[in-house]
Order: C-alpha cells, then sequence, then structure tokens
C-alpha cells in the first residue's frame, strides 16, 4: 500500500528505537517529497497480479525478519548456487521438434553447432495424448506442434549423432512421460552411456494438465502411481535426470496471474512430494531431482521477486514441512521460457524485444535453463533464422551485457526486497487456502483451481479490450498488418503423417511379434499389482511395441480423467 507523508512518522512507534538526528533529517526530507508527491494526484499502479505498488521504497518497506542470506545458502533467496553465473551460466535451449524424428535431429545438430547447450524436446500432440500416429485420432494433428515419436525407433534417429552422455535433454511430456522416459533411457543405453551419466528433465506433472492445458489420459490417483515410479526409479538409477519439472507455466498462459503461478505451482509440488513419502521415499535423495518450470512475463520486477520468493518458499516448505535437511533437496532449481501468450501476431517483430526483457528478467531472477521462444512463432514453428536470433538473444545476454557477473544484482534493492516480500505473502495465503479445501487434487476435480484461472483470464482480457492494460502493436500503436505472406514462415511438409505411418508399419513387420507380446501382457499384469511400473514400461519399449500400444493397456486398468463441469 502506497505510504502517506503521515505513515513516515508512525514507522518510528514506541516499540522502536529512538531515531538520531540523522534519521530523523530523511524522514523529514521524505515526507516534505511525499507531500509534493500526493499533491500530483497520480494514478495508483499495480504489478500485473494485482499487488499494490508505492512510486518509492525505502530501507523500511522490506520486512525486517533477515530472509536475505547468501546465494547457495538456505533459504536461497540469492540464489541455490554460491557463484552463479559466474561459475557456470545458464543452459541455453531452444524448444524445437517438428515433423519426423530426422528433421529435427537435424535442427538439434544445428543448434548445438550455433552454441545451444542442452536440447529442449516438443512433441506433437499424438504423442502427448498416448496415440500412434496411424491412430485415426491423430491423423490431422502428426508432427504439427512437435516431432512424432511412435516406437524406440524414432527416439533412436531423433538423437542420432548426438553423444547423450555430453548434453542435458529436456522433455516437455506428461501423460506418457514415463514412456518417454524409458525410451530415452533406452538409446543412452544403445549409445554405451550409463544411466547414471546422463542429464535432462521430464515434464512429468500431470496435475497442471488436468487444470491447464489438456493432455491428460489417466485420472489423478494411477496418474501419480506413474510419476512417483519415474521419481523413484530415477533416483536408484539416473540419478542425474530429473524425472518431473512442476510446471507453472501452462496456468500462467491460461490466465493465472504470477502469484497464482507460483502458488499452484508450489500447491503441485507439495502433492508429488507426499506421494513420494507415501511410497517411503526419502525426501533428501528424491528432493535434488526436482526442478521446475514456469513462463516469463512481462512485468520485469515482478518476474524478479517471484522467483526470489519461490525459492525462499520451496527451501522452507523441504526443510520444516518435509524435514529435508540436505541443502540440496532445499533448492528450488528451475527453468523458464520466454514467450508464450505474451507473444503478439500483431506487428511481430516485438516480440524480440519481449523475449529480451523477459529473459533479461529470468536471469535477474537467477533461473538455471532459459528457452526464448522465436518471433513467428504465433504463427508457425520458428524458421532456422528465427531459432537462431531467439538463441542470440540470449548469447548477447550471457556474453556481452555483464549481467551475469554479479551474483543476484538487485538483491538489496528496497523495493525488490519488499516485492518479494509482498509476494512470499500473496503465495503463502493461496497455499493455504488451497491446504483448507482438501489439497491440490480436490481443488482440481472440483474445478476450484479452473475456475480462478478462467476469472483471471477473462479480467486480463476485459483489461486489453478497455486499454486499461496496454499491448504495445495490439491495442496501442497499432497500424494496418502487412500480409501474412510477407513474412518467411517455416512450412510444414503435408507428406509427414504419411511418411511417419509408414515407418511404424515398417516398425511392426520387422520386430519380434512375441516378444512384444510378452512384454504387454508383463506390463499389464504390473498394472494390478503394488510395484514399480517403470521396468515393465522399460521392457515394451525396448521390444518396439508403440506408445500407443503400451498406453491402451495402462488405459484398460487405469481408466481415463473424466473432466469437472466448471461453471
Amino acid at each position: 500500500m502506497a505510504k502517506t507523508a503521515d505513515s513516515i512518522s508512525r514507522a518510528h512507534g514506541p516499540e522502536a528505537n529512538e531515531p538520531n538526528a540523522k534519521e530523523r533529517e530523511a524522514d523529514n526530507a521524505e515526507r516534505r517529497w511525499r507531500e509534493e508527491v500526493e499533491k500530483l494526484d497520480l494514478p495508483p499502479a499495480r504489478t500485473s497480479s494485482g499487488l499494490e505498488l508505492d512510486i518509492l521504497y525505502t530501507e523500511r518497506d522490506a520486512d525486517e525478519r533477515d530472509t536475505l542470506g547468501l546465494p547457495g545458502e538456505y533459504p536461497f533467496t540469492r540464489g541455490v548456487q554460491p557463484s552463479m553465473y559466474r561459475g557456470r551460466l545458464w543452459t541455453m535451449r531452444q524448444y524445437s521438434g517438428f515433423g519426423t524424428a530426422r528433421e529435427t535431429n537435424q535442427r538439434y545438430r544445428w543448434l548445438l553447432e550455433q552454441g545451444q547447450t542442452g536440447i529442449s524436446v516438443a512433441l506433437d500432440l499424438p504423442t502427448q495424448l498416448g496415440l500412434d500416429s496411424d491412430d485415426p485420432m491423430a491423423a490431422d494433428d502428426v508432427g504439427r506442434v512437435g516431432v512424432a515419436i511412435d516406437t524406440l525407433a524414432d527416439m533412436e534417429e531423433l538423437f542420432e549423432g548426438i553423444p547423450l552422455g555430453k548434453i542435458s535433454a529436456s522433455f516437455t511430456i506428461n501423460s506418457t512421460a514415463a514412456i518417454l522416459l524409458a525410451m530415452y533411457l533406452a538409446v543412452a543405453e544403445r549409445q554405451g552411456v550409463a544411466a547414471e551419466r546422463i542429464s535432462g528433465t521430464i515434464q512429468n506433472d500431470i496435475l497442471k494438465e488436468y487444470v491447464s492445458r489438456g493432455t491428460w489420459i489417466f485420472p489423478p490417483a494411477p496418474s501419480l502411481r506413474l510419476i512417483v515410479d519415474t521419481i523413484e526409479y530415477c533416483v536408484k538409477h539416473a540419478p542425474r535426470f530429473n524425472a518431473i519439472s512442476i510446471a507453472g507455466a501452462h496456468f500462467r498462459d491460461a490466465g493465472a496471474t504470477a502469484v497464482q503461478e507460483m502458488a499452484y505451482t508450489l500447491a503441485d509440488a507439495i502433492t508429488y512430494v507426499e506421494a513420494c513419502r507415501e511410497r517411503g521415499l526419502d525426501v533428501n535423495q528424491f528432493g535434488r531431482q526436482l526442478s521446475f518450470y514456469f513462463y516469463t512475463h512481462n512485468d520485469l520486477f515482478e518476474e524478479v521477486a517471484k522467483y526470489r520468493a519461490g525459492r525462499r518458499l520451496w527451501a522452507g516448505i523441504m526443510r520444516e514441512r518435509f524435514g529435508a535437511t540436505d541443502p540440496r533437496a532445499q533448492m528450488f532449481r528451475f527453468g523458464v521460457v520466454c514467450g508464450g501468450s505474451t507473444l503478439t501476431a500483431q506487428q511481430p517483430y516485438n516480440n524480440i524485444v519481449r523475449v529480451a526483457y523477459q529473459a533479461l528478467a529470468s536471469v535477474l531472477g537467477g533461473v538455471q535453463s532459459v528457452f526464448t521462444a522465436a518471433w513467428d512463432e504465433p504463427f508457425a514453428i520458428p524458421t532456422e533464422q528465427s531459432a537462431e536470433l531467439a538463441l542470440r538473444t540470449q548469447q548477447i545476454l550471457a556474453y556481452e551485457t555483464n549481467v551475469p557477473t554479479v551474483v543476484d544484482p538487485l538483491g538489496g534493492s528496497h523495493f525488490i526486497e519488499a516485492l518479494t516480500d509482498q509476494t512470499e505473502r500473496e503465495v503463502r495465503a493461496i497455499i493455504d487456502r488451497i491446504e483448507a479445501a482438501g489439497g491440490m487434487v480436490a481443488c482440481i476435480e472440483s474445478g476450484m483451481i479452473q475456475r480462478e484461472i478462467a476469472q483471471e483470464a477473462y479480467r486480463y482480457q476485459n483489461r486489453v479490450e478497455q486499454g486499461e492494460q496496454i499491448v504495445v502493436g495490439v491495442n496501442r500503436f497499432s497500424r494496418p498488418e502487412p500480409e501474412r505472406s510477407q513474412f518467411q514462415l517455416y512450412e510444414s511438409d503435408p507428406r509427414i503423417a504419411a511418411r511417419q505411418c509408414e515407418k511404424l508399419a515398417q516398425v511392426r513387420r520387422e520386430r519380434d511379434g512375441a516378444r512384444v507380446k510378452h512384454a504387454l501382457e508383463a506390463l499389464g499384469r504390473a498394472t494390478k499389482d503394488d510395484v514399480n511400473l517403470m521396468p515393465f514400461i522399460l521392457d515394451a519399449v525396448k521390444s518396439y511395441a508403440s506408445i500407443g500400444e503400451i498406453c491402451a493397456i495402462l488405459r484398460a486398468e487405469f481408466g481415463t480423467f473424466k473432466e469437472p463441469v466448471v461453471l
């Protein structure tokens, strides 16, 4: 809340130490300044989440409790590593995948040659929904918004010539995450890379799918079982691989505010930690392999505060609530996408500027992995030229601006510390409300979270339409748009689906049918038992069973999620 001139004198109450002459002089100066500002009758200002902003912040605005600390130490407000980017830059990724595995492999190898330091795999909708490319329901979506992966043969081709022991790979995959993980492990094994050496992440966060994205298959309970199976398997066999990346990004793109995004994400994370503990897993082990994933939007300082507050909150949750004593299990490690719903089809070159500012906010907030969207993504899959420019945006930030030289360069700012405190309080209040309503699963099944996001999306769109929220080139500073044909955009090959179906048919002809049948039957029996399903999924994958065949076995036992009616 904005301070008035009278409120300054109240900052020194009876319980405060008597101010000395220098402090009284400073108070008088600030009082005079505020009296002048009040005469201007300035309109109120808020963050994108609706948090009220004062026009000036002083040392009295941040909480007096010691929450800042040092980087690499609890509560990690200033970062999870002591030297942060002075010691090692964030991982630079471009979210990429289209058409067939061979086409995508060529793009990955080209991006690595341009200096990308990690691979972020985009998968097509049939793969995300557990459908084979020859399934009638998949006909119009094969290879459209990502790469089509039907069997291990596709995954082998996807990473051909890419050493999995030297790069990290991130997969935006949820319902079928266990299957994709099994495929990745199998490819590493064929390359002679031990599971202990591979690094990367599967998103594997099903709870937000029920709310904001929709690529769910199974109900919450069996979905949580699969997630815990993957976490348990990675703890034992692939300790450098993150078996889950709890994602707030899709809450945000669906319309949630920055504060809601962080709150819902941490509430999801609490659910996953509780499920792992019910399995008997050690929080000090699996906690090291939890990561997070967000969208960075345009309100620069709010985004910085969001990430700093998230780090501090998660450290406290893990230590105080779940008893994690290993600092690595208390760390809030996160990646971001710069772009998403903030990209506009109107004046699309403005997206280059938006993404650059978002990347800056992410780095100032202490990110570990960044994907910068290309300016043309509102229209199509990025071209090589637009993807290269998006990567160069990160490289210029990393190597030319000197921003990464100092750890948490905004730390200690009266404004940033006050906004971090304010964000933390608001996030904690939402988490408390969710837990009082029975937890995240109960709130999803009742439609509560969906309603809250829909309400915020409606409010935001109203602000845009009424001109209260300015979007440059859309509702302010707009002009007649050039025809889409004037932009050089990626054109998808209309033969992609046919080629992919032909490859799948060839795999089915050449594989050992008896081995596939045996592996699928063993998986079916295992679903009825209290066992980890990963070894059975891995056997099925290695037999070249398809994603659709494996999901059919799981669906027969688990059923499908019934979406609640949200009014």
